[in-house]
């Protein structure tokens, strides 16, 4: 993604235990918009096991508060997929 200049990017990496687990993280995260869309920009991709996140911000404080709170949405996906993986992968699909 390039930003306009003068933006502050940031690029997080979050590895998953497969790619099927980061797909469910994009998916699960990306349905939520930026809650300022004019001075936050996201971009989400799944590469092979990884969720890769971009953000343009037009300010350091934003570009804090929206790592801080796609980092907490990325937790609970982490603590949901902990929670509930090992027992949808045993089911037998209908």
């Amino acid at each position: 993604m390039s930003a306009p200049s003068g933006w502050h990017n940031i690029t997080l990496e979050i590895p998953f235990s497969s790619h099927q687990h980061a797909t469910y993280a994009k998916q699960t995260i990306e349905v939520d918009a930026e809650l300022q869309p004019q001075a936050v920009k996201r971009t989400l991709e799944v590469k092979d096991n990884l969720l890769v996140a971009t953000f343009s911000t037009l300010t350091i404080r934003l570009a804090r508060l929206t790592t801080n709170a796609f980092l907490e949405n990325v937790d609970l996906v982490v603590r949901t997929l902990e929670a509930f993986v090992d027992e949808a992968d045993r089911k037998p699909l209908s």
